[in-house]
């Protein structure tokens, strides 16, 4: 199988690369990036600008696209900017590569995503759920979890609160709000991949605990 990754060095992307390189139903990893990744036999880390990207190149053409690209809006500096990473660079590649024949796309969407959401973040992702939808994959999986567990290269002091009390408060809490180990969440959006079944599927926070 050859898959297309977009976000490899995010959290969740870092761990879905990690276990798609180790996976031997997996042949060929694409993992578009701005910086270098390290070496690996089976990985394609072609450089690019997500403002920019190529249009014709061949490694659009896979079995299915995993998309793990996000950020927030203390980073993005402005909505503008976040919805440029949230929505138009998922959008952009989801084009591409169903142009080029891939017929599945598994996303990490966010618990809540909902296109009239009266939150911005859950607003933006739910757009691009529906519009995700409209472009007529074979399989297409949204997974939404909830906070995510793991260690960032960026410090976000709020999120680390959230998640060490999330942490302590465990299985106190309903399942659907209980921290989301970010190889948990990798796991599902790999699995769904390699699945690739038929129609629309969400795939809820209480499968990633």
């Amino acid at each position: 199988m050859k898959l297309v990754l977009v976000g490899s060095t995010g959290l969740v992307g870092r761990e879905v690369l990690k276990m798609a390189l180790a996976d031997p139903r997996i042949s060929r990893v694409v993992a578009p990036v701005r910086r270098a990744l390290v070496a690996h036999p089976k990985l394609q880390a072609p450089l690019v600008d997500f403002d920019i990207l190529p249009e014709t190149v061949d490694w659009w053409q896979a079995d299915a696209v995993i998309c793990t690209l996000g950020t927030t809006m203390r980073s993005a500096g402005s909505r503008d900017a976040f919805r440029r990473v949230d929505l138009e660079y998922p959008m952009h590649v989801a084009r591409l590569a169903k142009r080029h024949g891939t017929s599945a796309y598994v996303l990490n969407s966010a618990i809540g995503a909902n296109p009239t959401s009266r939150f911005f973040y859950n607003r933006v992702k739910g757009e691009l759920e529906k519009h995700l939808a409209g472009l007529g994959f074979h399989s297409l999986t949204y997974v939404r979890p909830g906070v995510i567990g793991g260690q960032r290269d960026e410090l976000r002091l709020g999120e680390c609160a959230l998640v060490c009390a999330l942490g302590l408060a465990g299985r106190l809490l309903p399942a659907r709000w209980r921290l989301n180990p970010a190889s948990r969440i990798a796991r599902a959006l790999l699995e769904s991949a390699l699945e690739r079944a038929p129609g629309i599927h969400v795939i809820s926070s209480e499968r990633c605990i």
